[in-house]
């Protein structure tokens, strides 16, 4: 979204194809930021609107790239529209046909944890507002179409293509979380009090499903929780060697977080080394150990659960060589970084070891990608925080506008550039 708003205020236009049903990414998903802890409902939603009213960048929701073709000195770019069997024209956003669907289906926005009807609006904030049917679970009932007054419920839809020519492309197809049973000994997936960290942000968030912090077990308050850092990074059984940056200072967050959330709960961070690396984390960190946040260092080596299905972590002290077991009523695994771009898919780059979009020349161009022409952005390109996802997103702004204007300096007169750029 930074990228698009940047490119298009300097008169480029631009396409935004989204996949999903709204723009937003993880980050709407998410409670607070570190080391701020300012709304992120309250950034994003902004950049949401302004994309969406811009007007050179023409916003393509609920797309997927197929296929991408040189054509001359650019791209054809082809695209899927699935269908939301609802005609976006039409849609108000008004949600009545979500009030008369009797299909109540699990939450993938809320991560599990809450639930929303077969058709409905994607959640409180999304852009753009219009609703979307989830086709595998609809009944074909029928009470959406008669409940719509726009008449925007349209059963019969089917996805479609189109194509779009463009100069460049940027990649920023962002991040999947390590799964949370990669780690068989972590019980991941099989506890239901063993979760991952973006289940603990919709409980934190102002806008999660119970407004509090509950065991999905039992739905019962925790009094101890845990945190089990590098369980999806630094590990060669995975085959994730690198560190995914962002996990000490998330998992810092949230323990600073719920301690203000539920002041009577023990919070505990099982670590192997905390790397807080960027400004004002390291006093982030401190706060946290100020707040009661306890910092244990050791190597968590399994986690089972005991008769009341509270996780048991088993833990080998690094100081003194103990192998203890403490119990808790929650864990979080603070899962890694992994690439969401597949390199066979719709554009083939070359990759880095790390399986991320490679960048042959960091130092002299830290966007370009090994494809004239294409670049990367965001954490496509490697693990990074949100800060750093914004500073990459302008810098490939400044790359993909100077990689246009070169080419337009090469066929068009100087007192013709700008309306060319223009056009």
């Amino acid at each position: 979204m930074q990228a698009a708003l940047d490119l298009a205020d300097q008169g480029f236009q631009v396409a935004l194809v989204e996949r999903e049903p709204s723009i937003g990414g993880k980050m709407i998903t998410l409670s607070k930021v570190f080391p701020t802890l300012d709304c992120c409902s309250c950034i994003t939603t902004p950049k949401m609107s302004a994309v969406a009213h811009h007007p050179k960048i023409r916003l393509l929701t609920y797309c997927e790239l197929q296929s991408v073709a040189d054509e001359g000195p650019g791209f054809r770019a082809t695209v899927l529209q699935k269908p939301r069997y609802v005609d976006a024209h039409k849609c108000t956003g008004c949600r009545e046909c979500e009030y008369a669907c009797p299909v109540t289906v699990s939450s993938p926005f809320d991560r599990g944890l809450g639930a929303y009807r077969a058709i409905r609006v994607p959640f409180s904030t999304a852009v753009p507002q219009i609703a979307v049917l989830d086709i595998d679970n609809c009944f074909l009932c029928g009470k959406c179409e008669k409940a719509c007054s726009a008449g925007a419920v349209d059963l019969l839809q089917q996805p479609e293509t189109f194509e779009i020519a463009a100069a460049t492309i940027v990649m920023a197809s962002g991040f999947d979380l390590t799964p949370v049973g990669a780690k068989k000994e972590f019980g991941g997936g099989v506890f239901r009090n063993v979760i991952d960290p973006l289940m603990m942000e919709r409980f934190l968030a102002p806008t999660g499903p119970y407004g509090r912090v509950l065991r999905p077990g039992d739905g019962k308050e925790p009094t101890s929780i845990a945190y089990v850092q590098c369980a999806g990074s630094r590990d060669q059984t995975l085959g994730v060697e690198y560190c995914s940056r962002v996990c000490c200072m998330y998992a810092v967050k949230q323990a600073m977080l719920i301690s203000g959330a539920l002041p009577m709960a023990e919070v505990t961070i099982y670590y192997m080394d905390i790397r807080t690396f960027g400004k004002g984390y390291e006093q982030f960190y401190q706060n946290a150990q100020a707040m009661g946040v306890e910092f244990v260092r050791g190597k968590v080596a399994s986690i089972h659960e005991d008769a009341e299905k509270n996780p048991i972590v088993k833990v080998e002290l690094t100081d003194d060589g103990r192998i203890v077991e403490r119990t808790h009523d929650l864990v979080v695994l603070s899962l890694g970084m992994l690439p969401a771009y597949q390199s066979r898919g719709a554009v083939d780059l070359p990759l880095g070891n790390d399986h991320f979009v490679a960048v042959p020349a960091p130092n002299a161009s830290p966007c370009a990608t090994g494809r004239s022409g294409i670049f990367v952005t965001g954490t496509a390109m490697g693990p990074m925080d949100i800060v750093d996802s914004i500073v990459s997103a302008g810098a490939v702004a400044a790359a993909v506008s100077a990689y246009i204007r070169e080419r337009q300096d090469g066929r068009t007169a100087p007192h013709d550039q700008q309306e060319a750029l223009r056009a």
